[in-house]
């Protein structure tokens, strides 16, 4: 994230940054800006969209296993396509705001959200994995356009504003998850629990038709709505920089445990004999008090000079949530879910605080967020596409949660290096 609000949970690349508008372009801005509210209608509808029609599939998964004559493996890509998407995705995002402005780029994330959503119920096999693609190309876009557009309009009340659209998109997850299974038994199928979000999608995707509009009014056809303000790069060589590549790596093996966990929560539940609809409901449970995690977590450390203990704690935190699933996943499933949730919201927190402290000025922070959100996501898919293969090949559940327990070690080693009290670009002290 380039901004320094460290309640938001995801957000990493600001597609606002470095951008200049043009001037017809700014002018319709400020028109807009005259109606705030149906700029905060639109953040909190695009908000609630943003991981929905991620979390409603996890509780589904066995049904659209079966349904497609999935092996675990095969099954996992459902997760896992988008994750690649999501960090593929995220680098045209920027591109998309300077060519048709940042509304009409949010807008077009959220037709093909809807559409995304849609596809995945295809009859074909290979409709199901395009629309995962979709989907999480369409999500990428949200994940980069919202909090420049957020920084960009509200100023002075960027905080409350990233607060309240971060609760947004938890919240949505949440009720995902939670309403999975009981949508499933009202409509009497699990596609149509699924293509009911694409509803919302739609709803969302209309509100912001008219300020895609507006925004663009008074632009010649092919001219551009922004331009760079830097036309070469500039600051430290990321790439070169370990630091940096802690920074991301941590971001990378959080993101990784977090999705392995909604890939494959609610199976684990329901293989140990748990229903459908309570194992969605604590996988909601788990989604809902990450909130307490990435609030608490940032606001620790942006006061402090070393984030190294706040590392390990929330490494240790997960390691103890993922322990439970091992030893007692029925038995202990509320409080499991209690811990994950706490730590995955907690390490996202810190992950993107850490973003802003380890860089020396803004447009750093920017880079450093664009290469930790491209390569967070490409290895967090990994997660649960190899969970799902070590599962399908041992039968079981031990050998790959003793596996996950092994990331939740290097994510606490990682968090000691890029927990240090330095910024990218300095030397090492002597």
């Amino acid at each position: 994230m380039s901004g320094t609000d460290s309640t938001a949970p995801v957000d990493l690349i600001d597609a606002e940054e470095d951008l200049i508008p043009a001037p017809q372009v700014a002018t319709a801005r400020r028109r807009l800006q005259a109606h705030p509210a149906l700029l905060l209608t639109g953040i909190v509808l695009a908000a609630v969209n943003m991981r929905a029609a991620l979390a409603g599939v996890s509780p589904l998964l066995n049904e659209m296993a079966q349904h497609f004559h999935l092996a675990a493996t095969a099954s996992s890509l459902v997760t896992t396509i988008p994750l690649i998407f999501m960090g593929l995705g995220s680098v045209i995002a920027p591109r998309l705001a300077r060519r048709w402005g940042t509304e009409a780029a949010l807008c077009g994330a959220l037709v093909a959200l809807c559409g995304g959503i849609v596809l995945r119920i295809a009859p074909p096999v290979a409709a199901l994995f395009a629309g995962c693609a979709v989907v999480g190309g369409s999500i990428a876009l949200l994940n980069v356009l919202m909090p420049g557009l957020i920084k960009r309009d509200f100023p002075d009340r960027a905080a409350s504003m990233t607060a309240l659209y971060s609760t947004a998109m938890i919240l949505g997850a949440t009720v995902s998850a939670a309403s999975a299974v009981p949508l499933e038994n009202a409509l009497g199928s699990w596609q149509g629990s699924l293509v009911s979000w694409s509803l919302l999608a739609a709803v969302a995707a209309l509100v912001w038709l008219p300020q895609a509009v507006i925004a663009r009014r008074g632009t010649h056809h092919g001219e551009a709505a922004a331009a760079p303000a830097h036309t070469t790069e500039h600051g430290p060589k990321l790439t070169r920089s370990p630091l940096a590549w802690q920074v991301t790596l941590f971001m990378g093996s959080q993101s990784l445990i977090a999705y392995v966990v909604i890939a494959w929560m609610p199976t684990i539940f329901t293989d140990h004999g748990m229903g459908k609809s309570e194992a969605g409901l604590v996988f909601a449970f788990s989604t809902l008090v990450q909130m307490a995690g990435s609030f608490v977590v940032p606001t620790l450390a942006g006061r402090m000079r070393r984030q190294r203990l706040l590392g390990v704690l929330v490494s240790v935190l997960m390691a103890c949530g993922v322990t439970g699933l091992l030893i007692a996943p029925v038995a202990g499933a509320w409080l499991w879910a209690a811990v994950l949730g706490v730590g995955q919201g907690g390490a996202l927190g810190l992950a993107l605080t850490m973003m802003v402290l380890r860089s020396g000025d803004a447009h750093t922070a920017a880079r450093l967020s664009g290469m930790a959100q491209t390569g967070g996501y490409l290895l967090a898919a990994v997660g649960p596409l190899a969970l799902g293969a070590v599962h399908q090949a041992t039968d079981g559940w031990t050998v790959p949660l003793c596996l996950l327990l092994v990331v939740c070690a290097g994510l606490a080693l990682l968090g000691l290096g890029a927990g240090r009290d330095r910024r990218i670009g300095e030397r090492a002290a002597a």
